[in-house]
């Protein structure tokens, strides 16, 4: 395995961490496979992985749920005495904060779910604009005075799908944030906060941890055949899983990537990917970005963020919902966006929303009929999350 120093923490950390989002399951989302879950993080922790991610709502039945990942985590780290061994990395369900005490309720919450009397990195999780503002006004930054004072907490920092401009302004905000965990992948360069985040995040020596380095598993399975030509012509033969992963390890703004791993098979195939040096050369580097641009030529629709259509008079987030559209459309799997459209973009925000009132018509740019693929949009997540 091999390591990189996280930001300016001072931590040494495998440069492949272990997602438990994704954890294999019996019969639902919430029904751990306890037995193939436990001999995955035993090999993955014997052959060199050392930080664990979980968050509260992990393996729930719904989303926002209290998860069981975290109990799991806590259970099998005690019974096989390696609290100590690992550095455990949970998240603040800032969603689910109403008023400040519920900060130190969740956190101590978790502790207990973990069995630990404290993590290593606790990270304000998934954080919105809005989230953002409302866990501001409720004294936040007060509370991670705290945690890490009272030694509940070693390192403090943040998980964000926002735009960079966003992502930048929370940095600036707190001079104590050492990690910040960002999606990132060959074809989310230029989404959400992309590589513009990464630069930053370099310059201030802010830890980088990076998830959704597979796109939830989609570009590495069913490859399109347009793709498949393409990375046939590589100079280095690399499985999908490959490419996509030293894409990431190549950069010298990544410190750690996240694999929300499923078997034991796929623990495997990571740790050994992790523990080689692949030099990407320049001709394959190019081949990645060509890569990237056939994949957008699957978008389900010409729209290019502009932001003319908004606001909409009745409250649709038509960009992310066409974003999230898009991106799943391009990558042939509802699953591919579907937590994201659910959680990002809020209730009586979605395409269902719209009432087709036709008033964003004369400011597209790319002369979209808008409400006409909002309800596609619709049509292709419905209503409601029930996507696991």
């Amino acid at each position: 395995m091999l390591y990189n120093e996280l930001g300016k923490t001072g931590l040494e950390v495998s440069r492949l961490g272990f997602g438990t989002m994704r954890l294999p399951t019996i019969n639902s989302n919430a029904d751990i496979d306890e037995s193939e879950a436990s001999a995955m993080l035993k090999y993955g922790i014997e052959n060199g992985i050392n930080i664990i991610d979980t968050a509260f709502p992990y393996h729930s039945v719904g989303i926002d749920g209290n998860g069981n990942s975290e109990r799991f985590v806590g259970e099998f780290l005690k019974e096989n005495d390696l609290r100590d061994e690992i550095l455990l990395h949970t998240k603040s369900p800032s969603w689910l904060i109403e008023k400040k005490e519920d900060f130190d309720t969740y956190l101590d919450l978790q502790l207990e779910k973990l069995q630990t009397d404290y993590v290593d990195i606790y990270l304000l999780h998934s954080l919105t604009v809005p989230d953002w503002y409302k866990v501001k006004d409720l004294e936040v930054l007060d509370f991670l005075d705290e945690c890490l004072s009272s030694g509940k907490v070693k390192h403090v920092g943040f998980s964000s799908h926002i735009e960079v401009d966003y992502l930048i302004e929370i940095l600036d905000e707190y001079p104590k944030w050492e990690v910040v965990m960002t999606q990132m992948n060959y074809l989310d360069e230029y989404y959400q906060s992309g590589v513009m985040g990464l630069d930053y995040l370099k310059e201030v020596k802010v830890g980088s941890m990076i998830m959704e380095p597979l796109r939830g598993g989609r570009l590495v399975n069913n490859i399109p055949d347009e793709v498949q030509k393409l990375w046939d012509m590589a100079e280095t033969k690399r499985t999908p899983v490959e490419w996509a992963l030293q894409y990431l390890w190549n950069r010298d703004d990544v410190d750690c990537v996240f694999s929300g791993m499923t078997s034991l098979e796929q623990v495997k195939q990571n740790i050994e990917i992790a523990s080689t040096i692949d030099k990407i050369s320049p001709y394959d580097q190019e081949l990645i970005r060509e890569v990237a641009r056939t994949y957008r030529t699957f978008l389900g629709n010409r729209c290019t963020r502009c932001g003319y259509c908004m606001p909409c008079p009745h409250g649709v987030d038509i960009i992310n919902c066409l974003t999230e559209y898009n991106i799943a459309h391009m990558m042939g799997d509802p699953k591919a966006s579907a937590m994201q459209y659910f959680t990002l973009i809020d209730d009586d925000s979605r395409a269902d929303s719209c009432i087709d009132c036709k008033e964003c018509l004369p400011f597209c740019t790319q002369m979209i009929d808008i409400p006409k693929e909002l309800q596609r949009v619709y049509e292709y997540f419905g209503s409601e999350f029930d996507h696991f």
